[in-house]
């Protein structure tokens, strides 16, 4: 039986490392719904009208490369920069499916864990999201339908915690003031995986937990062979500062430990809805064709 960690133990790095996700950094050289806002890069420009000498132009209000903020159920805030103080770091693995006909497009994603060692369970009632189990050493070797599905699968490096938008504006361009928000970032991009990564492996090499510095996230541009452009985050850690730990911090890390749990019990149990159902089919195929009649020549 496991006890669920919902406090936080500067004293107890080991346990604490495990329960905020960075327990595996550094190792790697072998190495439903929500409320949570969600942060993500907003790679284009927002157009919007502004008045200028008496007339109406449509012009850029907000420039790609921000930070957005998706305030459930709310409005979305923009910032070229963001303070992240972070509280748990999980990861998980994910596939986006092109709907077809009146099927429509979804998801499908796995449940979160604090390491990519161990198989997880889908809500497709697999693992990995279809990926295949253990190293893979030749590549090429596989059935290019494998290799296909493998392609469509992101690892994702999920990060929770509080955040602070510098300079933050609506998507109007219009100068607002907003305060810190919990959030959630889920980070599948290759490059920015990596990227951010570094942060927490730093982190794990100091013994230190992630909730005691801050992080500031800016972004870098890349440009497509087609001229288009896109984003990738570029993070530095604040070691000259130590955060307190007050009740506060200890009850939003309960918060986040909670979330999670719910999170991945609503993972868990579509699994097993999909189990059961992929069972009760085959069951129904071996009703409609009785083995013990067809005549085997």
């Amino acid at each position: 039986m496991t006890t669920q960690v919902t406090t936080i133990d500067t004293n107890n790095y080991a346990v604490m490392a495990k329960a905020m996700g960075i327990a595996s950094e550094g190792g790697g050289e072998k190495s439903k719904s929500s409320n949570l806002a969600r942060l993500r890069i907003n790679h284009s420009p927002i157009m919007g009208e502004t008045e200028v000498k008496g007339k109406k132009v449509n012009m850029e209000v907000v420039s790609g490369g921000t930070y957005k903020l998706e305030i459930p159920d709310g409005p979305t805030y923009f910032a070229p920069s963001v303070n992240i103080r972070p509280y748990l770091q999980r990861f998980m693995y994910k596939r986006f499916i092109k709907g077809m006909g009146d099927k429509p497009n979804r998801y499908v994603k796995t449940v979160m864990a604090d390491n990519l060692n161990v198989d997880l369970k889908d809500n497709d009632g697999g693992f990995n999201c279809g990926k295949p189990a253990g190293y893979i050493q030749d590549f090429k070797a596989l059935p290019e339908k494998t290799q296909n599905l493998i392609k469509e699968i992101k690892r994702v490096r999920v990060i929770l915690g509080t955040v602070e938008l510098v300079q933050p504006l609506d998507d109007k361009g219009h100068d607002v003031s907003v305060d810190t928000k919990p959030f959630i970032w889920e980070i599948e991009n290759r490059d920015a995986f990596k990227d951010v990564g570094v942060v927490f492996t730093k982190l794990n090499k100091m013994k230190r937990l992630p909730v005691q510095h801050l992080i500031t996230a800016n972004t870098e541009e890349r440009k497509l062979p087609n001229g288009n452009s896109f984003y990738l985050p570029t993070v530095s850690l604040d070691l000259s500062n130590t955060l307190d730990l007050t009740d506060t911090e200890q009850n939003t890390f309960g918060d986040f430990m909670a979330w999670v749990q719910n999170y991945n019990e609503y993972i868990i149990n579509s699994w097993s809805e999909k189990v059961q159902k992929q069972g009760e089919d085959i069951d129904g195929i071996s009703d409609i064709v009785d083995f013990d009649e067809v005549e085997v020549a």
